[in-house]
């Protein structure tokens, strides 16, 4: 047994190679098969980078002009294609840059694996140049992070780290390396993907009394209601899900991330839940009497007042995430499991139903919503263009088949509102966080991420202005983003709450944009701006014919508000129109 144990380590001395810890980690993004990273080279991740020239026919890197755009990008790439994003970023500020997008990314559950350079290791905590404790900084906002000082060290904890952000509840990991770790040459046996860690269960057991109980509920449900969110897509279970609500003839609701998975036009998507979303899921919430949610955390904006919502419902709640289940809204019955297992479970167990007369309700309460909100929006008689009636063009435009990606604000509720979507994975906005700034670079990647399909960038006139810096990364490498700017020269989102909550006193929103055409062309992009309707179509029409990266910007009403509209601290029955 001895001599067999020894063979097999002389064999694998014989088989090692000597190698740099730099070159080791692109020898792990060839394995895990990674085909696109995000970064920006600097002097502690320098290591890295020389061995990346080496690579650069096999790995395409993209050079952003900010760490953050850097980020941005590696989520858009991960939510278009449902890979995991790559981002490299150097020590110190370099990495200090990455904290908003890991932020985003850890609350919206984006598989992310960032590796930042670091100083030498016999520099740490002498406050070296360039030197920050960038593990204590990240903690709080990754699914996990590590720091090596050791090149050995590099394939086993890379392996680890893809694992860890694709598996169960997706995030965003980053590993640390001190430059001495990329210098350093070592005896490299192979990389070996990671499919355990014994302390890590990203999958809890399916517990099938629950799976029972759950669809013993449902089928005595006279007025059910499904609330879906991201988990839907990022468990790949869109068939599954479609299966399950069609079964029984159940309405389904969703939240801003679970949009585009179920078809907008499907008979029982009945709308988009929250402070902006429509009034029929937002009403009727507080009437079901079974409230099934899947793969979403019951977030503050989606439930108001959380002692006045639902609690004439019972609650069951599908989740990956244990943690998730109970924290907001307690429920009855928890599904602990992927619903990608789970949803084939219960539509098993389920009976066929129609429920028609409780769907009527959601038609009659559209039909409502129409007449007061819908219409004015995408119908105006006024002389003024809104929101609303751009994307109803879009629509027609794009058919539905364009990945949307939003920045944060009075565009992003309405693209959400009146976008249409015909595939999964086509609404791309970031949720939790609102970052502002978000929506430029997560085109930039998620037209990486999926290079056969329309990607359009809808940002209002004050997001744009925070990453407008990545128009030179659409430069360099011609990326086919087409660019929309809403521009309604307000801060239009905090405008809209200092209108109604704070007596119009308009605190620092009036927002001073530059001539964003002239700046576009500045960096090579063809651009064209309109001010009245009668130009909206064919402008979209030539924005979306364009070969490579277009910016349009069309001035919408300056005070017009997004309704409908729970305000802060109320019940989600307590809705306005107006």
């Amino acid at each position: 047994m001895e001599t067999k144990t020894l063979n097999k380590q002389t064999e694998s001395i014989n088989q090692a190679i000597e190698i740099t810890g730099s070159e080791a980690v692109m020898k792990a993004m060839i394995a895990e098969g990674v085909e696109t990273i995000f970064g920006y080279p600097g002097g502690a991740i320098m290591p890295i980078y020389d061995a990346l020239y080496d690579y650069r026919d096999q790995l395409e890197h993209i050079l952003v002009r900010h760490e953050q755009g850097g980020i941005h990008a590696g989520q858009g790439y991960a939510r278009s294609s449902g890979r995991t994003g790559v981002v490299f970023a150097t020590s110190g500020p370099g990495a200090t840059n990455l904290v908003t997008g890991l932020a985003d990314a850890m609350i919206d559950s984006t598989p992310l694996v960032c590796i930042t350079g670091q100083v030498f290791a016999h520099l740490l905590g002498t406050d070296a140049f360039q030197e920050t404790d960038v593990i204590n900084i990240t903690t709080p906002v990754t699914k996990w992070n590590y720091q090596i000082t050791d090149a050995n060290e590099i394939p086993e904890i890379l392996a680890k780290a893809f694992y860890i952000a694709k598996s169960g509840r997706p995030g965003p990991v980053l590993i640390d390396i001190t430059k001495n770790a990329q210098l350093q040459k070592f005896n490299f046996t192979g990389y070996t993907p990671c499919n355990h860690i014994r302390s890590y269960r990203p999958k809890p057991i399916v517990r099938k009394e629950y799976v029972e109980a759950a669809a013993e509920m449902i089928n005595q449900a006279v007025k059910p209601l499904v609330l879906f969110g991201q988990g839907v897509i990022l468990g790949k279970a869109e068939n599954e899900f479609k299966t399950f609500i069609e079964k029984a003839g159940l309405p389904a609701a969703w939240t801003i991330l679970g949009l585009s998975a179920l078809p907008t036009d499907h008979p029982l998507n009945v709308g988009m839940l929250g402070m902006h979303g429509n009034y029929g899921p937002n009403l009727l919430t507080n009437e079901c009497d079974v409230l099934i949610a899947v793969g979403m955390r019951f977030d503050d904006r989606v439930t108001g007042r959380l002692d006045k919502y639902a609690k004439q419902a019972k609650i069951i709640h599908l989740d990956i995430d244990p943690s998730e289940v109970d924290k907001n809204v307690k429920a009855d019955i928890p599904v602990w499991g992927d619903c990608k297992e789970t949803l084939p479970m219960l539509t098993n167990l389920i009976k066929s139903n129609k429920h028609e007369a409780w769907l009527k309700k959601f038609n009659d309460c559209t039909a409502k919503e129409q007449e007061a909100v819908i219409q004015d929006e995408l119908h105006p008689t006024g002389e003024i263009m809104t929101m609303g009636e751009v994307i109803d063009q879009l629509n027609q435009l794009t058919k539905g088949d364009a990945i949307i990606v939003t920045d944060v604000g009075q565009h992003q509720m309405v693209a959400c509102r009146y976008a249409h979507f015909n595939k999964s994975k086509s609404n791309i906005t970031s949720g939790g966080l609102g970052t502002m700034g978000f929506a430029l670079p997560a085109a930039i990647g998620a037209k990486y991420g999926a290079k056969d399909r329309t990607v359009i960038a809808i940002i209002g006139d004050g997001g744009i202005q925070m990453t407008i810096q990545e128009f030179g990364t659409i430069m360099q490498d011609n990326v086919d983003v087409k660019i929309l700017i809403l521009n309604n020269q307000f801060l239009g989102m905090v405008r809209q709450w200092q209108q109604l909550f704070h007596e119009k006193r308009y605190s620092f929103v009036d927002i001073k944009s530059p001539d964003y055409v002239t700046v576009a062309k500045g960096y090579s992009i063809e651009g064209n701006s309109i001010k009245e309707r009668k130009n909206l179509k064919a402008a979209l029409k030539k924005m979306l014919d364009h070969k490579g990266p277009y910016l349009l910007e069309v001035f919408v009403g300056k005070e017009n508000n997004v309704f409908p509209m729970v305000p802060q601290g109320c019940s989600v029955s307590e809705i306005r129109l107006k």
